[in-house]
C-alpha cells in the first residue's frame, strides 16, 4: 500500500518534471555543449575547443564591463526603485482618498511593453528634439539640457532611472500585499505601549515585512541583471559600450560576430553569476530573519 502511494505521488509530479527537463535541463546542457565548440550558428560543422571559450571570457574586458553595468543598474533599482515602491505602498496602505485609483496608476508602467516604453523614453530624452530638453529650456534651465542617451557620462544612469520607472510597480504591489497582511492589532498594541511612528515602523513593520523584502530584493536582482529590451530599444548598448549589459553582449556575439559557441559560453557564465548572487542573497535573508 505504501509503495502504491509513493508511485501515485511520483506520477502526480511526473508531468512537471518532464516539462522542466525538456524546457530547462536539456537546453542547459545543449547550450553548455555549444559553449565547448567554435560554431558560427549556421554551418553544421562545429570545432571542439574545450574550455577555450570560457577562458576567453575571463580576459574579455567588454564582457565584464557589461556585467558591471548590469550591477550598477541593479544597485540603483535596489535603492531608488524599491524605496519608491515601498513608500508608495505604505501611503496606499493608509486611509487616504482615492487609494484604489493610485493602486491602478502605479501598476500601469510594469504591464506596458518594454519595447514601447523604450521607444517613448528615447523620444522624450532625445538630445535634439526631446521633450525633456524642451521643458528644461522652457524653465530657463538650458544648462542642464544634454544628449541624455548619447553622452557616455549620462547614458547608463538615464537608462537605469527609466528602468526604475518601468519596474517599481511590481515592488509596489508586493509591498502593498505584505503590508496588508500585518495584523492591525500589532499597531494598536504598539500605540498603547507608547511607541511612536518610527518605533512602530522599526519594531513592527520591518520585522513583519522581512520575508517580503527578501522576495522583492531577489526578484529585483534577477530581473534587473537580465535587462535587455529596454536597453536595446533605447541605446542598443551604445554609445560605444557604455550601456552594454550581459544579454545585449551575448546577442552581439551571436549576430555581429557570428560566434554562437562563444555566446553560449557567455550565457552559461552569466547563468552561474545569477545563481551565485541569488544563493548569497537567500543566505543573507535567512540570517536577517533569524
Amino acid at each position: 500500500m505504501k509503495a502504491r502511494d509513493t508511485l501515485e505521488n511520483y506520477l502526480f509530479i511526473l508531468p512537471a518534471v518532464a516539462i522542466f527537463s525538456v524546457f530547462y535541463i536539456m537546453p542547459f546542457f545543449r547550450v553548455f555543449w555549444y559553449g565547448l565548440n567554435d560554431w558560427d550558428g549556421i554551418m553544421p560543422v562545429m570545432t571542439f575547443v574545450g574550455l577555450g571559450n570560457f577562458k576567453e571570457i575571463f580576459t574579455d574586458k567588454v564582457w565584464w564591463q557589461s556585467v558591471g553595468h548590469a550591477g550598477y543598474i541593479t544597485l540603483i533599482a535596489l535603492t531608488l526603485q524599491n524605496a519608491v515602491a515601498f513608500m508608495l505602498a505604505w501611503a496606499c496602505d493608509r486611509q487616504i482618498r482615492a487609494r484604489n485609483f493610485y493602486r491602478l496608476i502605479f501598476f500601469i508602467p510594469p504591464v506596458l511593453s518594454e519595447v514601447v516604453v523604450g521607444l517613448v523614453w528615447q523620444w522624450i530624452l532625445d538630445g535634439n528634439y526631446g521633450l525633456l530638453n524642451h521643458w528644461l529650456h522652457g524653465l530657463g534651465l538650458s544648462g542642464l539640457a544634454r544628449s541624455w542617451l548619447s553622452d557616455p557620462q549620462t547614458a547608463l544612469t538615464t537608462v537605469a532611472v527609466v528602468h526604475c520607472w518601468k519596474g517599481f510597480g511590481w515592488g509596489f504591489l508586493i509591498f502593498l500585499v505584505g503590508l496588508q497582511t500585518i495584523p492591525r492589532e500589532l499597531y494598536e498594541a504598539a500605540r498603547v505601549d507608547g511607541a511612536g511612528a518610527w518605533q512602530t515602523f522599526k519594531n513592527v513593520t520591518v520585522p513583519m515585512l522581512l520575508p517580503v523584502i527578501a522576495l522583492v530584493v531577489i526578484l529585483t536582482i534577477l530581473g534587473t541583471m537580465q535587462i535587455f529590451a529596454l536597453i536595446y530599444t533605447m541605446t542598443q548598448g551604445g554609445p560605444g559600450y557604455h550601456t552594454e549589459v550581459p544579454v545585449t553582449r551575448i546577442l552581439s556575439s551571436m549576430r555581429a560576430s557570428s560566434r554562437f559557441g562563444y555566446a553560449c559560453a557567455q550565457g552559461v557564465v552569466f547563468g552561474a553569476i545569477l545563481i551565485a548572487v541569488s544563493f548569497m542573497q537567500y543566505r543573507f535573508s535567512r540570517k536577517a530573519r533569524m
